[in-house]
């Protein structure tokens, strides 16, 4: 039978027991006060640390981070204050254990506040370097903290390493820039760096100085000769102390790492290192590219953002175990990850102010509040600052110039030729003619990329804003009511906004329908393009828009456009391109008398609707609009002003050669023309344009693309992707007997003369590149031959003596089924030496890579690729190697070898790979050993390929064979 009384004395004693095994009821008073006096101890060491602070960097020089840092100071130590109050409450209260709670939970808040006290006092310990030393207070950037598992880094900051440690290594290089937008870990890196292994064994001796805005030569002369322990009259000028340390710096060999530099300076003045014999060598860093180059950097290594696998493991290991207990809160980390944009910085601000932060809603609120951009968020103010620092160095035209790149969508890929258009018809460029305006939008975008305001893509006629810039961009326009910008991606837009902003875009929205007649005459600039569902325009949609400089219609999927498109006084560029149904346009066109800018490529659209436009300066149009038009109707020789001309072919059906003819001849008489682009139905088209006008006799800068033969994609993504300073390309497709006629006849020689991209495609009974004249292809920096299929030969030398393609950087040979050698004959001293690209292709008859001679001349060739040349058993021959000097593919960095049935060796194991970092080798089955070691390869960081062929090479130095295996990537399988 139950006992009633004693289960009920069992639970009591059950409480009791879990009541005094509570914390708060182990803590004694003198625990309480111990925490009480040390959380006292680092307040006051926190006023002390500001008052310094604020003595070092008076108001006049105090930077926005020292201040934003005295600013959080000053409220901590309030918050420190308060404690004061509670402490003497606890401390009157009874010691029964009845009172006990409310001690503990003092003792722990007391415990946090220390913790988070320390942690700031580490952050303000950054502001004043050097003290310690003996040497004037200096201040610094805010530095990123590695991640608490502190052999981790990330992959982009490991490569950024290893490739300055290349460049270390290199006798040639002696100045090495690091640039990167702010935030993205150029500050790590440099501290990496100086700890180093590597940088440890080359170097007797590593100097690192960090500075920040307020510091001129003095300081950071002054700063070097404290580490070199050079001791000088403080009346010595900067001359002397220049010669000091230069005779420092020759009786050891040095590494010095500066990091922050936000303009130029003169190292050679301050350094005196112009002259210095040992192996003395500078790794700076910068926000722009630019910097780097005017401090007479040999080299550059750009920081890129983190990969969003980087990124998340970054977090992760800030922000602490909270994130793998909770999957609510992983779903919100991994959208707050997404909002910091790969900034190493804003990550660990960001992540640092939610470590092991449990509650859900906060989580929420941080994110809500990094997608607004809002300062009020923990460590967003000092990001803010940092960029709004960068943006305030621009110049006027170049801010407004960045501001505008905000209009576009996040992660938009935008058009330079659209982007530098809308410049300049915004009116941020003013240049007496198009052209001088596009080479000064060129300016501006190299300075902005320069910078890290935006970023280059592979593709180079695209760029891209990265989404915190966006942002930022974003904030001051909305601030600034001459730049109000709406960015919609829905169609969701109010009157009163169409009535406030200066700028919108609704691009790539479900758009179907326009209000009647919105009220924004202040409107500048309209996106509207990708809204295929956009089929009609209302007529009087355009009657208020009488400022209006930019409107952009393309993939859009209207047939017609509205009355009121005269009512666009204002209007600089129209974009009605790839609008596949339109078919009419008002008359009243003829209204828009500053129109410079037209684009009607892919419509329905014919010359003779626009001919009344003759002042226009820019015309992209349609083969096929050409010919919808009786020639008494509209001729292109009208068009008087035009200085770029465009005609776009997608078939050579389109070509009528009544058609041709009298089209060429009409842009012939296009006296201002300073760009051409044009596909030329055959050489004799071609000719007949030659012998009317040579543009490039006239206008030294003209500039064109022709093609003879149909356009072929190839050309064009080629011509796009080089990062050359490009003018002119021609590319031949199937043209029967172009060889000789470019050899034979002067006025072909000259177009071959000047240009810099050639592309032979499709050739027929072509036996060498030579045949063309090779005297004229002196500016030649980039060739394409792909498909010819006589082709056995691509350089032949009968007799020549002088070099040949000697500026020639990329060569691409493709698809040349008879193609026995590169280079026949002797070969020329010069010819070839600054070739950086080769790519061989689908060659089965190719046996040998380099021929006798050639790979001596190779000196600056950085990247091969062999692929698909079923014969090949060697790609450098014993023959050849013999008595190769050391600067034999000096500079080679990537090899990447791929389907080589045949291949066996790449070289003997004495040939020396002294830049060579990375290796591609899939489907070679019989290349059973790699000609590398430690002592002919040590720059070799990365081998990709499969894993079973990996595990089949033989290998006589088993040590690096194990050095290797770190490096090696193993591909998938094929499917």
């Amino acid at each position: 039978m139950c006992d009633p009384f004693g289960t009920l004395i069992e639970l009591v004693y059950a409480d009791v027991k879990a009541l005094l095994s509570h914390p708060a009821c182990t803590i004694s008073d003198y625990e309480v006060r111990e925490k009480y006096n040390n959380l006292m101890d680092k307040a006051d060491k926190l006023k002390a640390s500001r008052q310094d602070i604020e003595k070092c960097f008076p108001k006049g020089v105090r930077s926005n981070v020292c201040q934003y840092w005295i600013n959080k100071a000053k409220e901590i130590e309030n918050e420190a204050k308060e404690f004061e109050d509670k402490f003497e409450k606890e401390d009157k209260r009874s010691c029964n254990w009845v009172y006990r709670y409310p001690s503990y939970k003092l003792w722990e808040d007391m415990g946090k506040k220390a913790s988070q006290i320390e942690e700031f006092l580490v952050e303000g310990g950054n502001l004043l370097v050097g003290s310690s030393s003996g040497q004037p207070l200096k201040p610094i950037g805010r530095r990123i903290n590695r991640p608490l598992d502190s052999e981790w880094m990330p992959s982009v900051h490991k490569d950024t390493e290893e490739k300055l440690i290349s460049f270390l290594r290199d006798e040639k290089v002696r100045r090495i820039g690091v640039w990167g937008i702010s935030g993205c870990g150029k500050s790590m890196i440099m501290e990496n760096l100086r700890k180093n292994e590597d940088v440890i064994f080359l170097f007797e001796s590593v100097i690192f100085v960090a500075i920040s805005g307020e510091w001129g030569l003095k300081e950071l002369q002054d700063d070097i000769m404290g580490q070199l322990k050079v001791n000088v009259e403080d009346s010595a000028n900067m001359l002397e102390k220049a010669r000091r340390i230069s005779e420092m710096l020759q009786r050891k060999q040095y590494l010095i790492i500066i990091d922050n530099f936000e303009e130029k300076i003169d190292l050679d003045k301050i350094l005196g290192i112009q002259n210095n014999k040992k192996r003395c060598k500078v790794v700076f860093a910068s926000r722009s590219r630019g910097v780097c180059f005017s401090m007479q950097a040999d080299d550059v290594v750009h920081v890129d953002r983190l990969s969003p696998d980087d990124a998340w493991t970054m977090f992760k290991e800030l922000v602490g175990e909270v994130i793998h207990r909770f999957p609510r809160i992983q779903e919100q980390a991994r959208l707050v990850v997404r909002e910091c944009d790969g900034l190493p910085l804003l990550i660990d601000m960001v992540a640092r102010n939610l470590r092991n932060v449990t509650d859900l809603t906060y989580w929420g609120t941080q994110k809500k509040q990094l997608q607004g951009w809002e300062s009020s968020l923990q460590g967003m103010g000092e990001a803010l600052q940092t960029l709004e620092f960068c943006y305030d160095s621009l110049n006027d035209p170049s801010k407004k110039c960045f501001l505008y790149c905000a209009l576009y969508p996040e992660e938009c890929q935008i058009h330079v030729d659209h982007l530098l258009e809308c410049w300049i018809s915004e009116g941020f460029i003013h240049e007496k003619s198009f052209r001088e305006a596009r080479d000064m939008g060129n300016s501006i975008l190299h300075d902005l990329i320069s910078g890290s305001f935006l970023a280059r893509l592979d593709n180079k006629k695209y760029v891209k804003m990265t989404k915190l810039l966006r942002k930022m961009a974003l904030k001051i326009s909305s601030e600034n009511n001459n730049f109000e910008l709406v960015v919609k991606p829905e169609y969701s837009i109010q009157n009163e906004e169409w009535h406030k902003a200066r700028r919108i875009c609704l691009m790539d929205s479900p758009l179907r329908e326009l209000p009647v007649s919105p009220d924004c005459a202040e409107l500048l600039t309209l996106f509207l393009q990708r809204n295929k569902n956009l089929v009609d325009i209302p007529k009087n949609f355009f009657r208020s828009m009488r400022s209006l400089r930019v409107l952009d219609l393309y993939g859009t999927g209207i047939a017609s456009l509205p009355p009121s498109l005269s009512k666009l006084v204002s209007l600089k560029a129209l974009y009605l391109n790839s609008c596949f149904n339109l078919v009419d346009i008002p008359s009243g066109v003829k209204r828009l008398e500053l129109l410079d800018v037209l684009d009607i490529q892919k419509t329905k659209l014919n010359l003779h609707q626009i001919r009344s436009l003759i002042w226009l300066k820019c015309l992209r149009i349609s083969f096929s609009s050409l010919i919808r038009v009786n020639h008494m109707k509209g001729r292109v020789s009208d068009f008087c002003s035009l200085e770029e001309f465009c005609v776009f072919i997608d078939s050579p059906q389109q070509w009528t050669n009544n058609v041709v003819d009298q089209v060429i001849q009409e842009v012939a008489m296009l006296e201002k023309l300073t760009s051409l682009e044009f596909c030329f139905p055959d050489l004799f088209y071609l000719q007949l344009f030659l012998n009317k006008r040579r543009p490039w006799n006239s206008h030294s800068n003209f500039t064109f693309h022709f093609s003879v033969g149909f356009q072929d994609s190839s050309h064009s993504l080629l011509r796009n992707s080089v990062d050359y300073p490009i003018r002119n390309s021609l590319n031949l497709v199937d043209t029967e007997g172009a060889d000789k006629v470019f050899a034979t006849d002067k006025a072909f020689a000259e177009v071959l003369k000047e240009t810099d991209i050639f592309g032979l495609i499709k050739q027929k009974k072509v036996p060498s590149l030579s045949s063309f004249g090779i005297d004229s292809m002196e500016k030649m920096l980039v060739c394409l031959i792909e498909e010819c299929e006589d082709m056995e030969v691509i350089i032949s030398n009968n007799g020549r003596r002088e070099a040949v393609l000697k500026f020639l950087k990329d060569l691409y040979i493709k698809n040349l089924p008879k193609l026995r050698t590169i280079w026949e004959g002797h070969v020329l001293h010069g010819s070839l030496v600054q070739l950086t690209t080769l790519v061989i292709s689908k060659c089965p008859k190719l046996k040998n890579v380099f021929s006798h001679g050639l790979i001596q001349q190779l000196h600056e060739l950085k990247h091969l690729k062999v692929e698909e040349c079923h014969q090949i058993e060697q790609i450098i021959a014993r023959s050849e190697s013999e008595g190769l000097g050391t600067n034999a593919l000096q500079s080679l960095r990537n090899l990447e070898l791929v389907d080589l049935p045949q291949l066996r060796s790449i070289v003997d194991d004495s040939f020396q790979w002294p830049s060579l970092q990375k290796i591609k080798i899939s489907f070679c089955d019989n290349l059973k050993r790699l000609p590398f070691s430690s002592e002919n390869a040590a720059k070799l960081r990365r081998i990709e390929g499969q894993q079973s062929w990996w595990e089949a090479l033989e290998w006589e130095d088993q040590a690096y064979k194990q050095r290797l295996q770190s490096h090696f990537q193993p591909q998938p399988p094929p499917i």
